[in-house]
């Protein structure tokens, strides 16, 4: 019997197999979308082949800022110790990339030794030549941070006249290659210097596409009165406005980030929430690697495949013999009404088309003749991987979360405020008297009994009718005040005695003043009498 199936066509029915995500994602890229890559020169136009080596990194963190804006502080700050290569002052001091990482021993690995070692993510460095190989290191140090996170200190952008020295690489090419493999993006403002240059602006537009993954902080806030922040924090919002064009208002964060006092400590409940609130961003970095490393295989297969439609296009329409330059010139400048024309055939997004005048530049450098026509077979291949293989390791990457669900960045400035008395909230709210010997509640007993005998209590007991007449005087919805019933009625009895009715007022008084409730009454607000049944 004769096989009319091809065997590709059989293999493409059975699904890959894989033990890992990271695993799985290797293999697919390998198999299905680098070949689609290299086939229509993705590499030469976007970004560089992926490695190994990019799929199993721990998740990286890119601080970018001005000069002088805490960023190497910063990074101090979170380790709690001191790296090698590092230097902190008031002028552009940092004038390398740092990649900050885990090692058994202090050192330093210079850029040309690092873009040669298979084991880490930087060979594709390599495009950037001697000018930037020069000016970036690794820093290895032993932290129980960087056991979970690399961290990558950027040199400080530059403002005025300084703008107009070179640096002999494209620091925004650079950056821009870092943004498409990093989890997190940082970006420093100080609250003194808010203006952004040339520099910086050209910068934050090379980060587009990744708005995802880009956070702002605006450092040492704790130098300014709060009325001079508010009016700092306005200034920035609109300054970023006008460069981040995303209808979504970016996620600053407000803050002192180093170990010293507070100048100004007006602020200081809201710098402690804010910290913590990145703190928390930062910790889950290492749980979400996998579905980030996912997203951008998703992200760059779309590319490639419009990528692959728009130079199969332009190989279609040049002359097989004369008059190829003056037709490569149409083509470039009509490649908006390629776009069109392959956005309508291909039901394609216009969001994801590369950038037009970015496209036309390269493509002026490229011989055309050497691009290739329309391949189905390398489509379908990448078809089918985004249709099914990526829907399993979705599957597996929701198993691998739920076997790992302690995974976060720990040790550093993440540990001091994890536990203890300085824990974030510690002796707020349902958090006071916490310590005390005494029920906290007791002290205001004597006022809510007063409102408790008017309810004409029967056996020491009222109803929760009679409960929930006063209650409602509180103004609070009634999902919040029957979450407060249920936690105020410790005996499960449907009714209130006079200790479970003013557990409940001062659960109301503890929401009011804009705390959060527990979600299980804890130990020290149990009512002394219903303690011995505990």
């Amino acid at each position: 019997m004769f096989s009319w199936v091809s065997r590709d066509a059989r293999r493409r029915k059975e699904p890959e197999l894989f033990r890992t995500v990271s695993e799985g994602l290797k293999q697919l890229y390998a198999g299905k979308l680098l070949p689609l890559e290299e086939y229509y020169r993705f590499h030469d136009f976007h970004s560089p082949a992926l490695e190994p080596a990019d799929w199993e990194s721990k998740p990286m963190v890119l601080l970018v800022g001005q000069y002088s804006t805490g960023k190497t502080t910063f990074i101090r700050h979170l380790l709690e110790q001191d790296f090698p290569g590092m230097r902190i002052g008031p002028e552009p001091t940092t004038d390398s990339f740092i990649a900050v990482m885990c090692g058994e021993t202090e050192g330093v690995i210079p850029g040309n030794a690092l873009v040669v070692d298979p084991r880490r993510p930087f060979r594709k460095l390599n495009a950037f030549g001697n000018a930037f190989l020069n000016r970036f290191m690794c820093a290895q140090l032993p932290n129980p941070v960087l056991d979970s996170i690399s961290i990558i200190d950027t040199p400080g952008i530059l403002s005025g006249e300084k703008q107009r020295i070179s640096r002999g690489y494209d620091f925004a090419a650079v950056l821009e290659w870092f943004a498409e493999r990093v989890d997190r993006i940082i970006l420093l403002f100080d609250a003194h210097k808010l203006d952004i240059s040339d520099e910086f602006s050209e910068v934050i537009k090379a980060l587009k596409n990744h708005e995802d993954k880009i956070r702002v902080v605006l450092n040492k806030a704790d130098q300014i009165e709060t009325q001079q922040l508010m009016r700092v924090y306005g200034a920035l919002m609109w300054s970023l406005g006008k460069i981040i064009n995303t209808p979504e208002v970016v996620r600053v964060y407000i803050g002192s980030f180093w170990s010293h006092p507070l100048l100004i400590p007006d602020n200081r409940k809201l710098f402690e929430a804010e910290e913590q609130d990145l703190f928390k961003d930062i910790q889950s970095l290492p749980r979400n690697a996998a579905l980030r490393k996912l997203n951008d295989l998703i992200k760059r297969a779309r590319l490639a495949k419009v990528h692959a439609y728009i130079i199969s296009s332009l190989k279609k329409e040049m002359p097989n013999v004369f008059g190829k330059e003056s037709k490569k010139k149409e083509l470039v400048n009509n490649l908006g009404e390629i776009y069109l024309k392959i956005e309508r055939e291909h039901q394609i997004s216009p969001g994801d088309f590369p950038n037009l005048r970015k496209m036309q530049e390269l493509l002026l450098a490229q011989d055309f003749s050497k691009f290739q026509p329309l391949k189905l077979k390398l489509l379908d291949a990448v078809d089918d991987m985004l249709a099914n293989d990526i829907a399993r390791l979705m599957v597996m990457v929701r198993q691998e979360e739920s076997q790992m669900p302690s995974q976060a960045v720990k040790g550093g400035a993440f540990e001091g405020t994890m536990n203890g008395p300085f824990g974030h909230g510690y002796g707020e709210g349902a958090g006071e008297g916490i310590d005390d010997v005494e029920w906290v509640v007791a002290k205001d007993k004597p006022t809510y009994d007063e409102i408790f005998y008017t309810l004409s209590p029967v056996n020491g007991k009222i109803t929760g009718a009679s409960a929930k007449k006063e209650m409602m005087k509180s103004k609070l919805p009634n999902t919040v005040l029957g979450k407060i019933w249920k936690l105020a009625d410790v005996d499960r009895d449907g009714l209130l005695d006079d200790e479970e009715f003013a557990l409940a007022n001062h659960l109301i008084k503890v929401k009011l003043e804009g705390h959060e409730l527990p979600a299980e009454l804890p130990t020290h607000l149990v009512p002394p009498s219903k303690r011995r049944h505990e």
